[in-house]
């Protein structure tokens, strides 16, 4: 056999250059491969563009694009020219070969090998240090808008006299420049040295001078600038001291100057600057002296009082002045921190009373008619009805309604406005066969509002204002489709060939094509191929589904498309339905934020407004806001159209700073607040995250004494929600209520606080959420005195469970004997005549049954509790009868007689359906549906009932009336014979 192997007899394999064939194809395969990621990058840029021109905010999209590639190109320029430099003229100052010691002349083959190279390797480094730069840079967008259109607040800190802008606007961009010039400094430090070592400027192991005089005059002069730097950031840190954080065990989290930072660091660090100062001249000195002793010796004292000054001297005197007397040294600093706090979260015009907490009213009964006066009690939960709305009114597969419903005002027919629970019939993918034509191009929308009285129930079901598919009711005429919603996180391409599932009636499915104009255009190729591959969705490059007039859907959730359209604010995490002018509009609160107010206390949004409706539903919490900030303003109201998808944000706060400097920043953008009409005035309402922050802050920060803040004697706390076990904060409640000093309801937004580490009731908080009125945003706080102990949220729940004499524990034992459970309702706490009255409602669900129907009410008010079917019932319990009750009828007609047969059926029927209801409630489990039936036809036979007496009793006035003109007659008669 012949040796294949290429030895000695056999033939030699030779590996040679790549074809001319190889050599194309590979060619063409780096040419497309290149292309491929140009389109890429092409595509998210060409499809963001797209987008934001749809929703007429492309100016947005270009004053942050061109920010962005200015300090790119800028920042990136400066870092690569400073370290680009550096090395350039570190080998320009490279000395002669013939006075290079062995040390180096062994480096030769190293500075041989790169000679060929060495302008390319400069290109590279530099290059490589200005894409890194300007990349940091590019993402400092926000600090360089606020810096160049910031406006003064025409507010001042207590220790250096500078308008708040200062700090919130200006020292964030200086700290930049410094790090950068730091930044820039540094590796322009380790490049020359690297050069100079390479070229032969420095020595290492070669006796003699370690450094050329060119050398040494290089480096002391980026030493310098070093301590200079160094210096700049020493006068910085002084004004750094005034919205630095630090841990202090009377606030937690504090901000601001304390004493040993007054008297302490602050001339520390003016010291430090000065000894700074001084050792950058003398490291610029060594360009005539050409030696290192004194800038080393100047570098070693500077280190030297950084430890001494700038560490040692505080920790003596907050060890040997403050702790010795800390609540007077503190004190004043303490005041500021108060004032700017209540200043920076908007609660300085907060009003605290005092309130008993026990009502002195020895005749409970008169106080009944005076709870319909205080208070429109609401006891349909939006945070428990939505299964029920989703049973009673989903009616087809493919409609949600959202985990947790909203509270809005509506007027009845009435003319009166009243609290309604709302929740609009969203699309669900999840009950439609899933492919990618159905998904993104027959379903594609929800379709009406559903509406629901918040103070009634029928049976435990609601009482609704708005039904059916079409929805019809008490909102009139309105465009139904629901494009945009809460819960529409999938894209859809409409207004093509393709119809559309509208809804379904009797007569089958009717089908639409979008008519709005919202969207991208979809006819371009160029179009289709960047969402093809934005989308990752090959289809949509081909499909035929697409034609002329489709257009693509996406950023479809309120919340999405007001933080793409205004960047620079921190959206609310509760967006809410509203039927406004013939249209649904999606409303969201916006805030703006910024962590630079001096003095102010800083919080982290993200934990603050956390409770127990965020912990198991994420799309209410702020969970992406985990920056602390210490000034916050509801200073946007954002729309946004159910049905077109447009967005407008309306300046609310027209004194806010922060809001002009973004306007001014991104002209055009935020309509003026009279652009706000009438209709949607009404609508408005205080935020809930605000509120939750606020609540948090005024566990402290209602005290205004500075001695009394730093004993932690009235420190409040946000109470656990009492209707579960999570451990989590009780959200706050929109309730119509009036507080003491209010002549009228207003609706409000209500929480409660209970003492640091104790469970009963310290103080009871709500704030007038009624917008276009003076008092909206007006924070009221009744506070109980310390001696008497009211109950808290959690006692009062306590003692619902346990109480044996209304049967509430028998009852719950009853339930959840069976498959059945309770699910109790918001715990709402009202204010009445001294005392507080707690009303609850409680659910029921299992069974037969899937969803929670309110099966009764608790109230409990000076120690009465009633545990009813219904809240008239609970509160005539507790109270006694109304006093403006008619008297009884003292006439001489007789009541019906029970020989009435009509009287008698309706009697019997009504006993028959009360057996019927307590057998069901005697199954185990408990046959909730029966017991529903049995209760309705209960209501009927009694109504019949009272319908037959009300006959009988006209009849019998009638009866009397004309037995009476008889006897008249008669006498007349016999008076004339």
């Amino acid at each position: 056999m012949p040796d294949r192997g290429g030895g000695p007899s056999g033939p030699r394999i030779r590996v040679g250059r790549p074809s001319r064939r190889a050599r194309a194809l590979l060619m063409t395969l780096g040419v497309l491969a290149v292309l491929g990621m140009a389109f890429t990058m092409f595509a998210g840029f060409w499809t963001d563009w797209l987008w934001y021109r749809s929703v007429h905010y492309s100016s947005v999209f270009t004053t942050t694009l061109w920010t962005k590639i200015g300090l790119f190109f800028v920042f990136g320029l400066l870092m690569a020219a400073a370290v680009g430099f550096n090395i350039w003229l570190a080998h320009r100052l490279r000395p002669p070969l013939s006075a290079m010691s062995m040390e180096q002349q062994n480096l030769d083959r190293y500075r041989m090998g790169i000679a060929p190279y060495k302008r390319w390797l400069l290109c590279g480094i530099t290059a490589l240090v200005g894409l890194i730069a300007g990349a940091s840079a590019a993402g400092q967008w926000r600090t360089w808008l606020l810096w160049v259109n910031g406006v003064p607040f025409h507010k001042t800190d207590p220790q250096f006299h500078l308008d708040v802008a200062f700090y919130a606007f200006d020292l964030p961009w200086y700290r930049f420049l410094l790090g950068f010039g730091f930044a820039a400094t540094i590796l322009s430090l380790i490049a020359a040295a690297l050069t100079h070592y390479l070229y032969g400027g420095l020595r290492v192991t070669s006796p003699g001078a370690r450094a050329t005089a060119a050398a040494t005059g290089h480096l002391s002069v980026l030493l310098g600038v070093f301590v200079a730097l160094k210096a700049v950031a020493y006068w910085l840190d002084r004004y750094g001291l005034a919205v630095k954080s630090s841990d202090f065990k009377a606030t937690g989290n504090w901000t601001g100057l304390r004493y040993v930072d007054a008297n302490a660091y602050l001339p520390a660090k003016t010291i430090l600057f000065c000894i700074a100062v001084i050792c950058a001249l003398l490291f610029f000195a060594t360009l005539w002296r050409r030696t290192w002793q004194l800038p080393v010796i100047g570098f070693g004292l500077m280190v030297l009082s950084a430890i001494l000054i700038g560490g040692l001297y505080p920790a003596i005197v907050q060890k040997f002045q403050v702790q010795p007397n800390e609540q007077a040294k503190e004190a004043p600093y303490v005041a500021k921190n108060i004032e700017a706090t209540r200043e920076a979260y908007g609660i300085d015009d907060t009003k605290v009373s005092g309130y008993e907490g026990t009502s002195k009213t020895k005749d409970k009964s008169t106080l009944r008619d005076d709870v319909d006066k205080t208070a429109s009690i609401r006891i349909l939960d939006p945070n428990i009805v939505s299964p029920t709305f989703q049973q009673i009114q989903q009616i087809k597969g493919f409609y949600a309604f959202p985990n947790n419903l909203d509270v809005d005002r509506y007027p009845t027919k009435d003319g009166k406005v009243q609290d309604t629970v709302v929740g609009l019939r969203e699309l669900s993918l999840s009950g439609v066969e899933q492919n990618w034509i159905n998904s993104h191009f027959r379903y594609t929308h929800g379709y009406g509002v559903v509406a629901a009285k918040g103070t009634e129930a029928d049976n435990g079901e609601p009482v609704f204002t708005e039904k059916n598919l079409p929805s019809s009711g008490d909102l009139g005429t309105y465009e139904q489709r629901v494009y945009y919603g809460e819960k529409t996180t999938t894209y859809s391409i409409v207004g093509g060939p393709q119809k559309e599932i509208d809804y379904s009636d009797n007569n089958g499915e009717k089908t639409t094509s979008y008519q709005g104009k919202s969207g991208v255009s979809l006819s371009s190729p160029i179009n289709r191929a960047a969402y093809a591959l934005a989308f990752g969705e090959p289809q949509i490059l081909y499909s035929g589904a697409i034609g002329d007039g489709s257009r693509i859907l996406y950023n479809r959730t309120p919340k999405e498309r007001v933080e793409a359209v205004a960047p620079w604010l921190t959206i609310d995490g509760d967006a809410y339905p509203a039927v406004v002018d013939g249209r649904i509009q999606w409303i969201v609160d916006a805030y703006t934020t910024t962590n630079g107010y001096p003095y102010a206390s800083r919080t982290t949004l993200g934990d603050t407004t956390a409770d127990s409706l965020t912990a198991t539903n994420n799309s209410r919490a702020v969970v992406a806001q985990q920056n602390q900030v210490n000034y916050i303003r509801n200073s946007v109201k954002a729309t946004v159209d159910a049905y077109s998808g447009e967005v407008r944000l309306y300046q609310w706060d027209t004194e806010d700073p922060v809001l002009k400097t973004w306007m001014k920043a991104f002209p055009g953008t935020v309509k003026p607040k009279s652009d706000i009409s009438s209709d949607l005035m009404s609508h408005l309402r205080y935020p809930q995250d605000l509120f939750k922050v606020q609540r948090e802050l005024l566990t402290r920060y209602h005290v205004q004494d500075a001695q009394t803040f730093l004993s932690g004697s009235e420190v409040w706390q946000v109470p656990d929600d009492p209707t579960n076990k999570s451990g989590d904060p009780v959200p706050p409640y929109y309730l119509t209520m009036k507080m003491p000093d209010q002549n009228s309801q207003a609706f409000s937004l209500t929480t409660t606080f209970t003492p640091d580490g104790r469970p009963n009731l310290s103080a009871f908080m709500a704030v007038d959420s009624q917008a276009g009125t003076p008092d909206y945003g007006k924070i009221r706080i009744l506070k109980l005195p310390t001696s008497t102990t009211v109950g808290g949220p959690k006692q009062v729940q306590s003692q619902f469970n346990s109480n044996s004499q209304q049967n509430i524990a028998e009852f719950v034992k009853l339930i959840r004997g069976g498959d059945s459970e309770i699910e109790y309702g918001n715990l709402l706490t009202i204010p009445l005549d001294g005392g507080l009255l707690y009303v609850e409602p409680v659910y029921v669900r299992g069974g037969q049954l899937k969803y929670p129907l309110m099966r009764k009410v608790l109230v409990t008010y000076g120690g009465a509790t009633a545990f009813e079917d219904t809240l008239d019932e609970a509160l005539d319990k507790v109270f006694g009868k109304p006093s403006s009750a008619p008297p009884p009828d003292t006439g001489t007609t007789n009541p019906p007689s029970s020989s009435n047969p009509t009287v008698q059926q309706a009697l019997k029927d009504a006993q028959k359906a009360f057996d019927e209801g307590q057998a069901a409630l005697n199954k185990r489990p408990a046959d909730w549906q029966a017991y529903g039936k049995a209760q309705k036809e209960l209501q009927d036979a009694l109504k019949r009932a009272e319908d037959a007496q009300a006959q009988a009793e006209k009849q019998g006035g009638s009866a009397k009336n004309g037995a009476a003109g008889d006897a008249k007659g008669g006498g007349s008669g016999k008076t004339g014979s």
